[in-house]
């Protein structure tokens, strides 16, 4: 058991790293801010809901939309009022992971955005 946490623990942290580049450092020439990736959030996941971004799979999708119910639930696993500071941390895990899991699947959207073919329809003669 020790070996599959031990390979699952850098993929954890992944997202909290995302996080933590996002906001700390500056875009590069061509790369997108946080905002841009912000603005692009709606469009990421009505474009998975319909199937024509490829790359973020209901599953996926999924994932995101129970972590944002478990931060707005009132159910808790650690609840708060018992534990005060340590009720608040299981909370703010889930905020980081899901802040910098949303931010690198936009950046992957807006990159996909950028580099998919256009189709344009032939107009009738």
């Amino acid at each position: 058991m020790k070996a599959a946490t031990a390979l699952t623990a850098p993929r954890r942290i992944a997202a909290f790293r995302a996080l933590w580049r996002a906001l700390s450092r500056k875009a590069r020439p061509g790369e997108p801010g946080t905002s841009e990736r912000l603005q692009a959030l709606p469009r990421m996941v009505g474009d998975a809901a319909a199937g024509r971004y490829p790359h973020l799979g209901k599953g996926r999708l999924a994932l995101f939309a129970m972590a944002v119910l478990y931060l707005v639930s009132p159910v808790d696993l650690v609840p708060e009022a018992f534990l005060t500071v340590f009720g608040l941390g299981d909370d703010a895990v889930m905020a980081m992971w899901l802040g910098g899991a949303l931010l690198v699947e936009a950046d992957r959207y807006l990159g996909w955005q950028r580099h998919r073919p256009t189709i344009i329809d032939e107009l009738p003669r």
